[in-house]
């Protein structure tokens, strides 16, 4: 392992094992409201959005007779209670926080999901204490397409880019880190696609956190 002085993480499919309710979420969601126009990219659409982004693309891209705001509601209702009961930490992943801590490195997580149910989830599985702070793309009002999130973190871990280590899935968001001169570490998950090129454009790979 690298020693690192500072380390970003994203949560959803890095650290924990979740895209596969996240992947079924909108879609399900969708099927249960009558919904047949097709679904097909989707997920791809929507990976690097907030929740609150996703939400009104949702409503005017199907159509729905429900608010932004109630379409909310309903999916992190949804998503509350997976992470409440049976998300679980991708193997390996406790003994690599254990491992960066000991080494002194300071930690913070960076998601696209809503803190308290990040909290919620990282509290249930025993980690939250390893990270200075979790922040939601939320609070900058923009995606993982865009570099603020990324910056605004490294603001609050009073470090440069050129410091930090983004843990990162999405390649999308592994591409915003790097070109804003973030280090990058690309870590699999079967649910994401484009790992070749994840891969290529990081300085690390993690293709199984054991």
């Amino acid at each position: 392992m690298t020693n690192k002085k500072y380390c970003i993480m994203d949560m959803d499919g890095t650290l924990i094992d979740s895209m596969p309710y996240w992947n079924t979420l909108s879609p399900d969601y969708l099927v249960s409201r009558g919904i047949t126009k097709s679904t097909e990219g989707l997920i791809e659409r929507l990976r690097t959005m907030t929740m609150p982004e996703a939400c009104v693309y949702l409503k005017k891209e199907y159509e729905l007779p429900e608010s932004p705001e109630e379409l909310l509601t309903a999916l992190n209702g949804v998503m509350r209670r997976h992470y409440e009961e049976d998300i679980p930490l991708k193997k390996g992943v406790r003994e690599h926080l254990e491992e960066l801590t000991r080494q002194g490195a300071k930690l913070c997580v960076v998601t696209a999901t809503a803190i308290p149910l990040v909290r919620l989830c990282l509290e249930r599985l025993g980690v939250v204490q390893y990270f200075e702070f979790l922040m939601s793309c939320e609070e900058v009002g923009c995606g993982k397409d865009r570099p603020d999130a990324f910056l605004e973190a490294a603001c609050r871990l009073g470090a440069s880019p050129q410091e930090i280590y983004v843990y990162e899935d999405s390649l999308t968001a592994l591409k915003t880190a790097a070109d804003a001169g973030f280090r990058t570490v690309a870590v699999y998950d079967p649910y994401s696609g484009g790992w070749d090129q994840c891969a290529a454009l990081s300085d690390e790979t993690i293709t199984d956190w054991t």
